[in-house]
Parts: C-alpha cells; sequence; structure tokens
C-alpha cells in the first residue's frame, strides 16, 4: 500500500451562520477530497453530507483488488442527494460539489463535479487536477467549438454540474500515477476564492507536513475575509 500523510482542516469563515462544507477523509480506504453544499439552495450542509458518505460508503465496498469504479459509485450517490432533495426541497431540489480521490495500486483516482479544486505538486511544480464546471468556462469550451455564446456576468460563477442533479452529471475522470514526495490538496471555493495560485503553491512547497498545509491554506483564506466556508484536505506521498 501507497505509504501517505494525510490532514484536514474547516473554518466557517466569517459571515456564514452554517457550515456546509464536508470532507472525505479516510485513511485506512487512503480516500480523500471535499465537498461543498450549492450555495442559493436549501440543504445544503445535508447535500454535502449526502454526497460524502456515500462515495465514502462505495468506495468501501469496493473489491480492493478490482478496478475502482469512481463513475458509477458517483452516479448512485447522485441519485441518493437527488432523493433526499425530494424530501428536504421537493420544489429546488439540493445540491453540492464533489472532488474526491482515491490512491489505489500506486495511482490517484480522481472524480470531481462543480467547482472545489484539486491540485498536485510535483517537483515543485503546481498542477491543476480539476476544472470548474461553471458557466464562464461552459461558455469557453462551446466558443471553442465554434458556437456563439453569451452570458450573464453576475452568472459567470454560476455551477452546470452539481450533485443532486435530476440527470446524472458528468463526472470528470482522472487517473495519475503516484511518486515519492507529491504533494496533493483538496479545497473549496472558500480557500481557491481568497488564495491566489502562487500561495498555494508555496504553501504546498514549503509545508513540512500536511497538517501545516491545511491550516495554512484555510487560515490565510479566513485572514483575507472569509466570506465562505473554508475547508482543505492535503495528503504527501511518502513512499509507492
Amino acid at each position: 500500500m501507497t505509504i501517505l500523510r494525510a490532514a484536514c482542516y474547516s473554518d466557517i469563515g466569517k459571515v456564514r451562520k452554517e457550515n456546509e462544507d464536508r470532507m472525505l477523509f479516510d485513511e485506512s480506504a487512503q480516500l480523500f477530497g471535499v465537498a461543498d453544499g450549492v450555495g442559493g439552495l436549501p440543504g445544503g450542509g445535508e447535500a454535502a453530507q449526502e454526497t460524502v458518505d456515500r462515495v465514502s460508503g462505495g468506495v468501501r465496498g469496493a473489491p480492493q483488488d478490482g478496478e475502482l469504479d469512481l463513475r458509477s459509485i458517483v452516479a448512485r450517490a447522485n441519485d441518493a442527494v437527488v432523493a433526499l432533495g425530494m424530501k428536504l426541497s421537493p420544489g429546488l431540489g439540493i445540491g453540492s460539489t464533489l472532488t474526491v480521490g482515491c490512491v489505489r495500486s500506486g495511482r490517484l483516482k480522481l472524480a470531481h463535479v462543480g467547482d472545489s479544486r484539486a491540485f498536485a505538486l510535483k517537483k515543485g511544480h503546481l498542477f491543476f487536477l480539476t476544472e470548474d464546471h461553471s458557466v464562464e468556462n461552459e461558455a469557453k469550451r462551446r466558443r471553442a467549438r465554434g458556437e456563439v455564446v453569451y452570458y450573464s456576468e453576475s452568472q459567470r460563477g454560476a455551477l452546470t454540474r452539481c450533485m443532486g442533479q435530476a440527470l446524472t452529471p458528468d463526472v470528470d475522470l482522472s487517473d495519475l500515477p503516484l511518486e515519492p514526495g507529491d504533494r496533493f490538496v483538496f479545497c473549496t471555493d472558500g480557500v481557491t476564492r481568497m488564495v491566489s495560485e502562487k500561495d498555494i503553491r508555496d504553501i504546498m512547497a514549503k509545508a513540512q507536513d500536511p497538517t501545516e498545509i491545511v491550516r495554512e491554506l484555510v487560515e490565510l483564506a479566513v485572514q483575507r475575509g472569509g466570506p465562505d466556508n473554508a475547508t482543505s484536505v492535503a495528503f504527501i506521498v511518502d513512499a509507492v
């Protein structure tokens, strides 16, 4: 099994009355990630909790020696969030982001829906492992195909995919090889909206352990105003 060190940290921030972020943190299953209840909808915390519970259960229930089917696990979790939304908010539903990684056989299996983010630091270089599923990014993709797309500036950050959609969202999947020294961070947009890419890279690079990484990222986001819940999960690979 890959040998790693991991940590997680969350703060409600300075504005919100409830922390609707949730963490996937299971060192025995080597499962790490974040989920963030969608703003503007009721039941954000419940949506995020249902998401992490279902994904965690799906991963723990999967055979250790077989291929991990994260697409199916996320699809089943989405169905559960939809069902919960019918009970809690039948008119609007509920929603959550999901960015999760599971270490298997010396590789990181990654699944992503929404605008939480994952980063890797390899040999001093910062890599973006996810792309926000936002109106702005969707417009960029469609324009690259030659389509004419307009959107309101006020809607540029609105999500185009999330957990809790009636139709199962298209899940971004990645499969990455791991090497000793690799560092990974998962965080909600309460961190990434307040902490620059340079700061993220610097914090990931200089920290001695993952506890320092997550605390510095979250505390910096709060120091800079903390307008949203801020959550981070990190791990460092020691041996593969």
